[in-house]
């Protein structure tokens, strides 16, 4: 079955504390319910991006993203899917849970060497 990275993109900053608890119950729900569907595959929180550190090509180290924005990539689940449209309804569940923008990528099929 094809599979769909979900990217939840961010603003800097955490909402208050009821709101996020409000988002950790409504993601825990999501969760679940990937779980329980076979869909889910893995799923992670990142730190925020001035933790961040860039290999470039040439070895050389820098600190922070890549690219500086007013949002960033906050986490992201890892799912499988039969299509897009139905990597989509994740997506749209996602959106819901955690009120911000969900970006839905399908894989590319890569063979194994």
């Amino acid at each position: 079955m094809p599979k769909y990275l979900l990217s939840i993109y961010q603003p800097e900053g955490a909402p208050d504390p009821e709101t996020m608890a409000r988002i950790a119950a409504d993601l825990h729900r999501l969760n679940e319910e990937l779980r329980d569907s076979g869909s889910w595959v893995f799923t992670g929180g990142l730190h925020p991006p001035g933790t961040a550190t860039v290999v470039h090509a040439d070895g050389l180290l820098t600190d922070g993203p890549y690219v500086e924005g007013k949002e960033h990539v906050g986490g992201f689940w890892v799912i499988t899917a039969p299509d897009l449209d139905a990597a989509l309804g994740w997506g749209r569940k996602a959106a819901a849970a955690t009120t911000l923008p969900i970006e839905v990528r399908p894989f590319r099929d890569v063979e194994p060497y």
